[in-house]
């Protein structure tokens, strides 16, 4: 996944960054390395945030958006003023060259993620392997991709009701444990 997301942020980073007259060239490898380790950071602590594992998955389940409204999902916009504020201190660029640098590789970047990893056609990234990472491994053989089209079916009406739940927690056991919400709870507190 850093291999993938790191290719992503050199492809966006050439427009965005190295091209931008706004951005001295010496900082060009520096601004883009704040970039991803922005973006990773604050994906992680939102990962490992109490409540915050659902707001990610709905993120990496594709329903965020793209460019403009995806800047305004929360957990964007908070990684997005922390990026900003870092490109400033760091590297003394403006305000507005920071938020420029972040409003054009940002949503580029995840959204490029976010549809890799629902590409079933690109092996790639996954949900999954993602979550592993940035969990530091507490998710570890979670089927997040199942949980996320139980979740998505499961809304198709409109409504989340207690079957919705009991359907989406119940289904997709794996041997040795399982892989649904109540995996999902056990992965992240340690339980087996």
């Amino acid at each position: 996944m850093l291999e993938v997301l790191q290719g992503l942020i050199q492809q966006y980073g050439q427009g965005a960054v190295v091209n931008n007259p706004a951005v001295p060239n010496q900082h060009n490898e520096g601004v883009m390395n704040e970039v991803m380790e922005g973006l990773m950071g604050g994906l992680s602590n939102q990962a490992n945030s109490q409540g915050g594992l659902g707001s990610l998955l709905g993120l990496l389940g594709g329903g965020s958006g793209s460019g403009q409204s995806m800047m305004s999902n929360p957990i964007v916009g908070n990684i997005a003023q922390s990026v900003i504020r870092n490109l400033m201190e760091k590297f003394g660029l403006s305000n507005s060259a920071a938020a420029s640098v972040v409003a054009s590789m940002l949503p580029q970047v995840l959204g490029s993620l976010i549809n890799k990893a629902n590409d079933p056609d690109d092996d790639s990234v996954n949900t999954g392997g993602i979550m592993d990472v940035l969990s530091g491994g507490k998710t570890s053989g979670i089927d997040f991709g199942s949980i996320l089209s139980r979740g998505a079916g499961a809304l198709a009406d409109g409504k989340l009701d207690m079957n919705d739940l009991i359907n989406i927690a119940g289904g997709g056991r794996q041997q040795g444990g399982g892989s649904g919400i109540g995996g999902l709870l056990g992965g992240l507190f340690g339980g087996k």
